[in-house]
């Protein structure tokens, strides 16, 4: 996700580029930024492939070895191979954590490909190794002197449902190491589970001459990586303004450009993004990203905690936004960690109900259903939904449609195999509802093998983080020496203090005619960021917006768990964290929104007061 673009010409400012943010982002980033050096300079490329999704399947794939896949993530290789070149040609640095389960694995990979390209000898590259902290987790909790309490559900590890499946265990790790490799020498610095703001706390910090406790500049070059760590999302990418983004005449929705992150001495930063793309860089795509992900005021990384009430954006000029206002705080003494185990495995069918009665079609092929399959305690998940809704007086089928949906999640393969699971769903198609027509690709019905997660702690200083550099020599980096422990409850305030005006006449309408919002996933835990575009709206939103009034806002969606909300008063912002309001999370979860991107468009659809004087400058 993060990739600093340093411009050599600049001491002052060294700039970071995001060049991938996930597994799955465009492939190009890498061959773009290395070729246009010319007329758009980059000094270090760096890119986030780590997710929840990806720590768990390489977690896997590290004990198959008999299946012939590899353990860390092979679009790195396809995204560094047509920039490699360039990338020697022009001395740009490359930091990534695409090591998945197999650093070093992925490290032998990138040194055989310099070797094929006949360039081994001008590049150097270096591996980290310190995240796999399997045989750690492993000692501690067979001795009970860790809890490993998770993060999420409060569950201690020894009495989670899958504790004799694990079968991972990474370490959320900063970017210290990072900085060490280049300032030995490295020019390519794979790595496992650093964090995803890291590899810029490491470019920034190498670039710099920084020390481990200058904690506010890497507090700045933190939540600078925090905003170019998702790629193109702060610029334009996953925005509620994207119908603006159309209108811009800058390229619109077509090839938006990879972030930049400038950063100066003392850690000012400046967000941006390469030239002649389209997407954009503003105040309200730079709150997007800051909303997304944060847990509260207080942002954890093993190397320094931010504090973010006092954030603020100035657009500077066109594409250009200024970050200030972060605070900084010592690291806290642990880091996260991730824990997979065996789930078990799982399946899906799905019918299609059209036109009139719809619930009751589906609750007559749900009773149908759980008929057929008779016991079915040997699912420890069995749900039954409804997605979507028939539109009234449809003028065309689809729109009629309905898609109900029949999960299953079972521990053992064979209470799940075709014969228990597909077979009796599907072969009610001739007696259940009018109309009844399942998916014809099966293939999801099939059961296939899930990883469930636990996220916890584990002390700093418990791990061994060790830089392997080209040349064989090997550098330990210590823990921080400067920590501070901080309170497990985030700051929270379940309303706002400040009392709003009368704002005259209202009318009813959906949230997000007036109002920005972005969310994302930490475990089974979901975020919420919302926000106005003007200031004389800030106190409508933040009366309106209570704890109270996010559980009525999300109606059903609303499991009875804790909700945290504070307030960010100079970007007009209210954040909330709704605890546990996943299932379980994105390697296993049973709903269409696993990593919970689309719970802040759900409530920006839902319909509140909406003062008129701020409709009439314009819906979103």
């Amino acid at each position: 996700m993060i990739s600093p673009k340093v411009r050599k010409c600049r001491i002052d400012k060294p700039t970071t580029t995001g060049a991938s943010g996930s597994a799955s982002d465009r492939r190009h980033a890498f061959a773009s930024l290395a070729a246009n050096y010319p007329s758009d300079p980059v000094d270090v490329i760096v890119g986030d492939w780590m997710s929840e999704a990806n720590m768990t399947s390489l977690a896997v794939k590290s004990i198959n070895t008999n299946t012939g896949d590899v353990a860390y993530e092979r679009t790195f290789l396809s995204s560094l191979s047509p920039a490699l070149e360039n990338i020697v040609k022009y001395g740009i640095k490359v930091a990534v954590n695409a090591g998945g389960s197999d650093t070093e694995g992925l490290w032998r990979e990138v040194v055989q490909m310099a070797k094929r390209k006949g360039i081994e000898g001008r590049v150097n590259v270096a591996w980290i190794e310190g995240d796999d902290v399997l045989g750690i987790e492993r000692e501690k909790n067979g001795s009970r002197s860790e809890d490993f309490e998770n993060l999420c559900t409060g569950e201690k590890l020894r009495d989670w449902a899958f504790k004799d499946e694990i079968i991972g265990a990474q370490a959320y790790l900063g970017g210290m190491g990072i900085a060490k490799a280049f300032r030995e020498g490295a020019d390519i610095v794979v790595c496992g589970r650093v964090s995803d703001a890291s590899p810029v706390i490491g470019a920034a910090a190498w670039w710099h001459g920084w020390e481990a406790d200058d904690f506010e500049a890497l507090a700045k070059a933190f939540v600078a990586g925090h905003m170019i760590e998702c790629s193109t999302y702060v610029c334009g990418g996953n925005f509620s303004g994207f119908r603006d983004l159309e209108a811009s005449g800058k390229g619109g929705w077509l090839n938006p450009g990879f972030p930049i992150a400038e950063i100066g001495k003392s850690g000012e930063v400046v967000i941006t993004k390469q030239k002649g793309t389209g997407g954009t860089v503003s105040v309200d795509t730079c709150k997007a990203q800051l909303l997304y992900e944060i847990q509260g005021p207080w942002y954890f990384n093993s190397d320094v905690t931010a504090v973010l009430e006092d954030i603020a954006f100035e657009q500077l000029s066109t594409d250009r936004v200024a970050l200030t206002g972060i605070k900084s705080q010592p690291p806290p003494p642990t880091t996260k960690i991730g824990i997979t185990a065996r789930g078990g495995f799982q399946a899906e069918v799905h019918y299609f109900l059209v036109g009139l009665d719809i619930t009751t079609k589906g609750e007559m092929l749900e009773r149908q259903i759980r008929d057929a399959l008779g016991d079915t305690s040997r699912f420890h998940v069995l749900k039954f939904t409804l997605n979507g809704t028939a539109a009234e007086n449809p003028t065309d089928q689809n729109s009629a449609t309905v898609d109900f949906r029949i999960f299953a999640q079972a521990r053992k393969m064979k209470d799940i195999s075709t014969d228990k699971f597909l077979r009796p769903v599907i072969d009610l198609i001739m007696s259940t509802y009018p109309g009844a027509t399942f998916h014809l690709d099966i293939r999801q019905g099939f059961p296939k093998p899930v990883q469930e997660y636990h996220v916890a702690l584990l002390p700093q200083s418990d791990i061994r983080q060790v830089v392997h550099m080209h040349d064989g020599k090997d550098f330990g980096i210590e823990p921080p020496r400067t920590t501070k422990v901080f309170p497990t409850q985030q700051p929270s305030q379940a309303s706002t203090a400040v009392a709003v005006r009368d704002l005259g006449e209202t009318v009813r309408g959906p949230l997000g005619w007036l109002v920005h919002a972005r969310s994302g996933d930490k475990g089974s835990n979901a975020n919420v960021g919302v926000w106005v575009r003007h200031q004389d709206e800030y106190d409508w939103l933040r009366s309106l917006l209570s704890v109270d009034a996010m559980k009525e806002l999300l109606a059903k969606e609303y499991n009875g768990k804790k909700i945290d909300r504070f307030e960010l008063p100079n970007i007009w912002a209210v954040h909330f964290l709704l605890h546990d309001h996943l299932d379980r999370g994105v390697s296993c979860s049973s709903t269409y929104d696993f990593l919970a991107k689309n719970v802040a468009e759900f409530l920006r659809s839902r319909y509140v007061d909406l003062p008129k004087r701020f409709l009439n400058r314009g819906k979103l």
